[in-house]
């Protein structure tokens, strides 16, 4: 006769269950907007033969995306319901590398897309952003090409001290080494969290001082405007972007915030900090997806045309 669960099963369960639901309703409006970015940039390079700049780098960061938050649900999901498919250490190491490349990828493919708005928008006279402006569609292809082997590079990194640190641990245990399993297990996890907060860090600074020097090139030329009394509609595109450009600074902000919270909350146990934690960093990737979409006129003339033959679809019905 089988026994029935214990109380204390059922509610890790229940708790399971509900997390990867709320997990799911994050991550997979997110994967539709990526792969919508994507489809629609894919069709127009097959109809023209060619990319822009602009395009290539929202290609880039819809795949990375997508990828993104394909791994992290199916990470939770098994971490919460099924934790002993984790034993199996190839796939363990499998899906932390995956996570921790499309993590990296994701951060400086959109550093590059920020880097790339403000050098193309902000108007300076200084000669290197004005050698910046003429090079940039060129160096493009490099900078991508870059971001990718620095994500590949610190996967290894990280996912290499990761599972150091897990066989030290072992191995202590089983030799019974108390004394020297902290000081390794200190060292390494110091390692991690130094390699990982300093990566956020330096793609949080990219963010920032381009958001800034966006911010300041498109209020200066506001001003400007008013001086010469130009034409209101022009003035209102260049409160768009300030406006644009603002929430995007912020929402990053805050995604930085829960990303250095993760290196805290990872040797602590899971709770509702952690939980909500990566809600936002499942959400964030479709929300600023979006803002994309709306701040470009193919993209969002394409998700309108789509909307309103559904629209026209269940009309019909």
């Amino acid at each position: 006769m089988e026994a029935s669960p214990s109380p204390q099963q059922s509610n890790v369960t229940s708790y399971g269950a509900t997390t990867v639901a709320i997990i799911t309703l994050a991550v997979f409006p997110g994967m539709w907007i990526n792969a919508f970015i994507v489809g629609v940039l894919c069709i127009g390079w097959v109809k023209k033969k060619t990319l822009n700049s602009n395009e290539k780098i929202l290609l880039l960061l819809g795949c990375s995306r997508i990828f993104y938050l394909c791994i992290t649900w199916i990470h939770r999901f098994f971490s919460m319901l099924y934790p002993n498919f984790f034993h199996v250490q190839t796939i363990r190491q499998l899906l932390r590398s995956l996570d921790t490349f499309f993590t990296i990828s994701n951060l400086w493919v959109s550093a590059c897309l920020c880097g790339f708005y403000c050098i193309k928008i902000a108007n300076f006279r200084n000669r290197f952003f004005i050698y910046l402006k003429v090079k940039i569609d060129r160096m493009v292809p490099w900078l991508l090409l870059g971001s990718e082997i620095l994500a590949l590079a610190l996967c290894i990194v990280i996912s290499d001290l990761s599972e150091t640190l897990r066989r030290n641990n072992i191995t202590s245990t089983f030799q019974g080494n108390f004394w020297e399993a902290p000081v390794r297990k200190d060292k390494h996890l110091f390692s991690i969290f130094l390699l990982s907060g300093l990566l956020f860090a330096a793609s949080f600074m990219v963010v920032i001082f381009s958001a800034v020097f966006l911010l300041f090139s498109l209020w200066r030329h506001k001003r400007m405007m008013q001086t010469n009394s130009m034409k209101d509609l022009s003035m209102d595109a260049h409160i768009r972007a300030m406006k644009s450009v603002l929430s995007f600074l912020v929402m990053y902000s805050i995604n930085f915030v829960c990303l250095v919270l993760t290196i805290i909350y990872t040797t602590k146990k899971e709770n509702i900090m952690t939980l909500l934690l990566y809600i936002y960093l499942c959400a964030f990737p479709g929300i600023h997806s979006l803002i994309l979409i709306f701040s470009n006129p193919k993209l969002e003339k394409a998700l309108l045309k789509m909307l309103a033959s559904v629209k026209c679809e269940f009309s019909m019905k």
